[in-house]
Order: structure tokens, then C-alpha cells, then sequence
């Protein structure tokens, strides 16, 4: 090898190192507290001697906080959806490195103190949050309802309805393998993107921890983006809609079992309790409980499938095993027999009333022919039909696109 192509070998640059930490921060107008998170962010890539970035997702800044970001060498990515979870929807998908650590760029996260959250996924976890409740909440960081209403209730119901490992749900600054959030496939465009995150890691089975963070009053003088009741509100309500057990099937059974139960000790006759006597208005209401808790039972089913193929919940082992034997044409003969057995009750009604000549008689004997009858033919045709609903929804859509 020349001299010449020694040097020309020492001159050319060497290939760039690979990201290993992507620090994300959503922005909208952020110009009083940008700078410091950036200037934090720094200090801690210093400190640890890790290879990482710093992007700013604007989500539509009007104060010049992109232009301080790009002069403190951050990059900024534009993002035109409006909203916190589109910010960090935005900033994440152009992320570079393997771990993403997001935090809020209002300065109420101490980014120098992001080297547990890096160390947790080092050792192979997923999904590693911030416990505010455990590292220390000071003076004026949080509003009361919030620290002692909001965040404790909401994350108990996700703890009960997802078992989800964490002391605080909704705690900004938190961190997570890359690869593990393009199979979190997350949608959420508002703050209940927070949310999603842990309960869709939960349900995908991933590796969840939490470290102790502090939160500190922000460096705004403005209000905060967020609203108590509203947010709070889209939290629950996207809690509920990934539940469908609790939504619909937990509801529907209790419904369904007391309207069958009422149905069975008035049919006979009626019933005195603590000196109140039930009878066929009391029977008429709980053939309607009945109806209604099946259909919500119905509705957790359909859900649950659909959930299922879209990739939002995992497969579930009892479901698949109760379908392997409960297949379209059991349903339709149970919803059959349903309506069979309805039908001959309706005609034994008739029968009575021809017995006395179609005149009048007595709601008290008639309607407990009359309600059960009613009640069985509605069930069995509702099973027919969501048989069917059911074996749609369960297509194999990718034999079908063959």
C-alpha cells in the first residue's frame, strides 16, 4: 500500500457511532423552560457518556422554541397533529436510538436524572416509569385533586382492571426500548397517551418497572396544557374501552344472573320479601335485566375479538379454547332451541287463552307464560345472529386476502 493511500485511509471520517439514547421532549411554546431541559439533557448525556440525541417534537410553537432548540443543537421535528400524544407519536417515530426517553420540556423533570431509567433497560426491561409518589413531589409541582385524587383513582383502576406494575401512571418522564413501542402500536393523539403506553406494555406482557423520579413546580408562567376533568375524564374513558370485561362482560353476568334468578322465584308465583310483594311487574323487569345483561356479555365478546385482531389485546387462551368447541353451528343450535322453547311457551299461552274463549284474563297467570316466552325468543334469536357476528369477526383475514 502507497504513502498516498495511507494518508487518504487516515483522512476519511470514521463511520458514524449509532444512537443509543433518543431524548424526546413534546413542545408547544415552551421558550421559558426549553432551554434548561436541553442544557439538563446535555449534562446527563455528558455524565454518562452515552451516545444519544435530542429532539424537540414542536407541536405548533408560536414563541420561537424551535429556534432555540435548533441553536442549543437539538433537532426539531415538526409535528402538525395537535395534541400530546401526537407530539410524542411524532418525535419517537423519528428517534434514532434503541432507547427513547421522554419527558416533558416545561422543567418540572430534572433530565440529569435519567441515568436509572437507561441503567433498567440496560438490563432488559421494556418499559421503565417515573414514581413521583416515591422520588418526591415538592411544594406547588402538583395540584392536590391531582396528587391525591386523580393519579392515586386512576391508577388503581388500571392496576385492577390490567395489572399493571406501576405506582403512577401518569408520571411524563419514563423510558422504553424502541423496538417495544413499535409493538405497543400506540394511537392515543391527548394525554391519555400516558395511559396506553403502560396498558398496552401490560397486555403485550412486555417487562415493566418504575424508579423514583422528582417532580418540581414548572417554569411556566402560563397555565399548564393540561386540564384536570377533561384529561382526567379521556384517561378513564380510554381505560374502560380497552376493558372490555369490566366495560361490558363483569356488568352483563351480574345483570343477567339477577334477572334470571327473579325470573325463577316469581314464575312460580309471587314472592313476599321484608314485607314487600313482587309479582309480574317485578318479573317483567327482570326479564329485562336478563336481556340486557346478555347483550353486554354479547358486546364483551365482540370486543374482545375484535380487540384481538386488531393487535390491541393478546390472544386469549380461555377464549380460543371456549370457541375451539363453541363454533357457529352450536350457536345456531342453541339459539334455535332458544326460540323453540319460546315459541311452544307462547302457543301454551294462546292455548289458555283460547281456553276461555279469547276473552279477558288474568295478567297475573297470563304474563308469567307470556314474559319467559318473550324473553326465550329474544335470546335465541340474539344468539343466532351473534353466531354469526362472532364467525365474521373471526375470519382469518390473511388466508381470506389469498
Amino acid at each position: 500500500m502507497s504513502v498516498a493511500q495511507r494518508s487518504a485511509q487516515r483522512t476519511e471520517p470514521d463511520p458514524p457511532t449509532a444512537v443509543e439514547v433518543s431524548i424526546v421532549m413534546p413542545c408547544l411554546n415552551e421558550a421559558e423552560t426549553l432551554a434548561r431541559c436541553i442544557a439538563h439533557a446535555k449534562a446527563a448525556i455528558a455524565s454518562g457518556a452515552l451516545s444519544a440525541e435530542i429532539i424537540v417534537a414542536d407541536n405548533g410553537s408560536t414563541d420561537g422554541s424551535q429556534r432555540i432548540a435548533e441553536e442549543l443543537g437539538a433537532r426539531v421535528v415538526d409535528v402538525q397533529r395537535r395534541g400530546y400524544g401526537s407530539a410524542l407519536i411524532g418525535g419517537i417515530d423519528a428517534a434514532q436510538g434503541r432507547f427513547v426517553v421522554m419527558g416533558d420540556a416545561d422543567d418540572s423533570y430534572d433530565f440529569e436524572a435519567i441515568g436509572p431509567l437507561i441503567e433498567r433497560l440496560r438490563e432488559g426491561y421494556d418499559l421503565v416509569v417515573g414514581n413521583r409518589f416515591l422520588g418526591g413531589i415538592q411544594p406547588g409541582a402538583m395540584p392536590w385533586s391531582h396528587r391525591w385524587i386523580g393519579n392515586p383513582v386512576l391508577t388503581f383502576i388500571s392496576r385492577v382492571f390490567f395489572h399493571t406494575p406501576v405506582g403512577d401512571m401518569h408520571c411524563g418522564l419514563r423510558a422504553f426500548r424502541k423496538d417495544a413501542y413499535v409493538k405497543m402500536r400506540l394511537r392515543a393523539t391527548g394525554m391519555e397517551f400516558a395511559s396506553e403506553m403502560v396498558i398496552k406494555a401490560a397486555l403485550k406482557g412486555m417487562r415493566i418497572t418504575e424508579v423514583a423520579v422528582v417532580l418540581r413546580p414548572d417554569g411556566r408562567s402560563r397555565p399548564p396544557h393540561l386540564r384536570t376533568w377533561r384529561d382526567g375524564w379521556r384517561h378513564l374513558r380510554f381505560m374502560l374501552l380497552f376493558s372490555p370485561r369490566w366495560l361490558f362482560l363483569y356488568p352483563g353476568i351480574a345483570l343477567f344472573a339477577i334477572g334470571v334468578l327473579l325470573s325463577a322465584l316469581l314464575i312460580p308465583g309471587p314472592v313476599e320479601m321484608a314485607g314487600v310483594r313482587l309479582d309480574i311487574h317485578t318479573l317483567l323487569v327482570a326479564g329485562f335485566l336478563a336481556l340486557l345483561g346478555y347483550q353486554l356479555v354479547l358486546f364483551a365478546v365482540f370486543t374482545k375479538i375484535f380487540a384481538i385482531r386488531a393487535g390491541f389485546h393478546p390472544p386469549h387462551p380461555v377464549l380460543e379454547n371456549v370457541f375451539r368447541y363453541v363454533t357457529l353451528e352450536v350457536g345456531l343450535l342453541a339459539g334455535a332451541l332458544m326460540v323453540l322453547v319460546g315459541l311452544v311457551a307462547l302457543i301454551l299461552a294462546v292455548a289458555s287463552w283460547g281456553a276461555v274463549g279469547f276473552g279477558n284474563l288474568d295478567p297475573s297467570l297470563t304474563m308469567r307464560e307470556v314474559i319467559p316466552a318473550v324473553v326465550l325468543l329474544a335470546l335465541g334469536t340474539q344468539t343466532v345472529f351473534a353466531s354469526f357476528f362472532i364467525s365474521i369477526l373471526s375470519i382469518d383475514t390473511d388466508a381470506a386476502a389469498q
